[in-house]
């Protein structure tokens, strides 16, 4: 893809709308929104990186009650040509559609590889890669599995299947990340650690993650960089490409 002149290519990750309760949620949900009302003037595309819900579930019939905001915005961007990407998260695995169907907006699983200008973007959330976390790994199996998800919606109702997303989401800090909001160093970032190995098959100029929770831009060599997009909790960050360079702003 070749960005028009006078566009740009933005990208957020990690809102975590909804915690620790709807209310206190709000007012970083307006900041968001701000932002996206923002920078759709001269947006070539925006990139999701997941965790923009602090816990979402679809069922069949069900999506979760409020990010009335939120949605419309996107809903709006997308209607008007603005191409938006979405990357599912460690709190919104259970998307299923409903993003695809309402509001064109295609939704991603896993990482996915980009070129902007003849630039080559490796894109995702960065949950579950690396040598580590093999405890959240066996977790994340878990959670995917066709057969527990199947369960959990059909034999909880979605007022309940909700209250304990949620309650389970914040009970396990899930959304601070304050434990692991600090850099541990490269030799200890275990995205750092993937982004070499994955530059030993192929060369990427950009390695775009979230998760993290902390902003990091981090030279990998060979012209090659790791970028995580931090939060939108504590550090309102967020990266953009103007066609020659990536940076990370603060909103």
């Amino acid at each position: 893809m070749q960005i028009p002149e006078g566009k740009k290519i933005y990208f957020a990750s990690d809102n975590h709308l909804g915690a620790p309760t709807k209310t206190d949620s709000l007012p970083r949900e307006k900041k968001f929104v701000a932002w996206l009302d923002m920078i759709k003037d001269d947006a070539a595309a925006i990139f999701l990186l997941g965790d923009l819900f602090d816990f979402w579930m679809e069922y069949r019939r069900v999506i979760p009650k409020g990010f009335t905001r939120t949605l419309g915005k996107l809903a709006e961007i997308s209607d008007s040509g603005i191409p938006i990407y979405y990357f599912v998260g460690n709190h919104d695995l259970w998307m299923n559609g409903y993003f695809e169907e309402e509001l064109n907006i295609p939704v991603y699983h896993k990482p996915q590889e980009f070129t902007f200008n003849n630039k080559t973007f490796f894109i995702g959330h960065g949950d579950g890669l690396g040598p580590h976390d093999k405890g959240y790994k066996r977790m994340k199996k878990l959670f995917t599995n066709p057969v527990a998800k199947w369960l959990f919606q059909r034999l909880l109702h979605p007022d309940f299947g909700m209250r304990l997303g949620n309650y389970l989401s914040v009970k396990n800090k899930m959304i601070s990340g304050d434990e692991d909001a600090k850099f541990l160093g490269e030799d200890k970032e275990w995205l750092v650690q993937y982004c070499k190995r994955k530059l030993e098959t192929k060369h990427r100029d950009y390695f775009v993650f979230g998760h993290r929770h902390l902003p990091l831009n981090i030279d990998l060599g060979n012209n090659s960089k790791y970028i995580n997009l931090g939060d939108w909790i504590q550090y309102f960050t967020y990266g953009v490409f103007d066609g020659n360079t990536m940076e990370l702003k603060e909103y």
